[in-house]
C-alpha cells in the first residue's frame, strides 16, 4: 500500500508564525500522500476573551457553548485554516482548506450529557474516506479544521486530536498511515520543565502509570488516548513530536 502521512498540528505551533513556518517547511519535505489536521485552541481562547465569551476546559477538552461554537468555527475554519493553506501554496503544495462538514468528510453526533455537559461537541460517527481518497489521488493536500456536522444542519466542535486519529484509523484500510501529533514540545516529557526529558517509547500501561502520578495531565491525556486508539486500529506508526522533527521521525513513539 502507498504511504499516507497525517500531521495533526496544534498548540503554540499554529499560534506562533515562526513555528508555523518551520512546520510547513518540514511538511513540504514529506514524500508520498499527506494530509494535515489542525486545531487552534489558544487563538480561539484569545478571541473568545476579547468577545466576552467564557472559556471552560475539562481535562484538556473544551466545553462548547453556542457562543463558543461561533468563535471556534470562525477561528478554526477561517483564520487558522486559510493561514495554513496560504503557507502550503507558497511552498507549491496544492492544499485545499476544509472543515469536517465540507464534502461530509466527518459526520458526528452531539455528545450526550453524562456527568459533564460538553455543549456543542461532536463525537465522530463516520469518516468519508472515499472523498478524501479522490482528493489525495489528485495530489491535493487536504487541510482539515475540526468543525464537523451531524447531518441535520448542526455544526459541532470536535477535538482535533480525535479527528486526526479517526481519519488515520479509517484510512489505514487503504494506505500505510503514519500519524504525527505535532506541538511545541519534542515529545511527551517526564518533566514538563525539562525539554530533554523525552519519553522515546510509550505503551499503554506506562501511560496509565504516568497519568496516575500526574506526570501526564491535562491536554496530553486526550492526545495520548487518541494516539493509542489509532495505533490499536491499524495505523502503522504514531508519533508525538515537534515541528522540527516531523521529517526525521524523532519524538515519543506509541508502542
Amino acid at each position: 500500500m502507498d504511504r499516507l502521512t497525517i500531521i495533526k498540528v496544534g498548540g503554540k505551533v499554529v499560534e506562533d508564525q515562526q513555528a508555523l513556518e518551520l512546520m510547513l517547511d518540514q511538511f513540504k519535505r514529506i514524500s508520498g500522500y499527506k494530509l494535515l489536521v489542525h486545531g487552534g485552541g489558544t487563538l480561539a481562547t484569545s478571541l473568545a476573551n476579547q468577545l466576552g465569551v467564557e472559556t471552560t476546559m475539562v481535562e484538556g477538552r473544551r466545553i462548547t457553548s453556542s457562543a463558543m461554537l461561533d468563535v471556534v468555527t470562525m477561528v478554526y475554519g477561517g483564520l487558522v485554516n486559510k493561514r495554513i493553506v496560504a503557507g502550503l501554496q507558497a511552498r507549491n503544495c496544492n492544499a485545499l482548506g476544509m472543515t469536517g462538514a465540507d464534502m461530509s468528510l466527518v459526520r458526528t453526533r452531539k455528545r450526550p450529557v453524562q456527568t459533564i455537559d460538553y455543549g456543542f461537541v461532536g463525537d465522530v460517527e463516520e469518516v468519508n474516506t472515499r472523498e478524501l481518497r479522490l482528493l489525495l489521488n489528485e495530489n491535493v493536500v487536504p487541510v482539515i479544521a475540526p468543525i464537523t456536522h451531524d447531518g441535520k444542519g448542526l455544526l459541532l466542535n470536535t477535538n482535533a486530536d480525535t479527528m486526526a486519529a479517526e481519519l488515520a484509523a479509517d484510512l489505514a484500510a487503504f494506505y500505510n498511515v503514519f500519524l504525527f501529533f505535532c506541538f511545541e514540545k519534542r515529545g511527551v516529557l517526564l518533566d514538563p520543565a525539562n525539554d530533554a526529558s523525552v519519553i522515546y517509547e510509550l505503551d499503554y500501561l506506562q501511560f496509565e502509570d504516568y497519568k496516575t502520578q500526574g506526570i501526564i495531565s491535562s491536554g496530553m491525556i486526550p492526545k495520548l488516548e487518541n494516539a493509542f486508539s489509532a495505533k490499536k486500529r491499524g495505523v502503522k506508526e504514531v508519533l508525538i513530536t515537534n515541528a522540527e522533527s516531523i521529517a526525521n521521525g524523532r519524538g515519543t513513539r506509541i508502542v
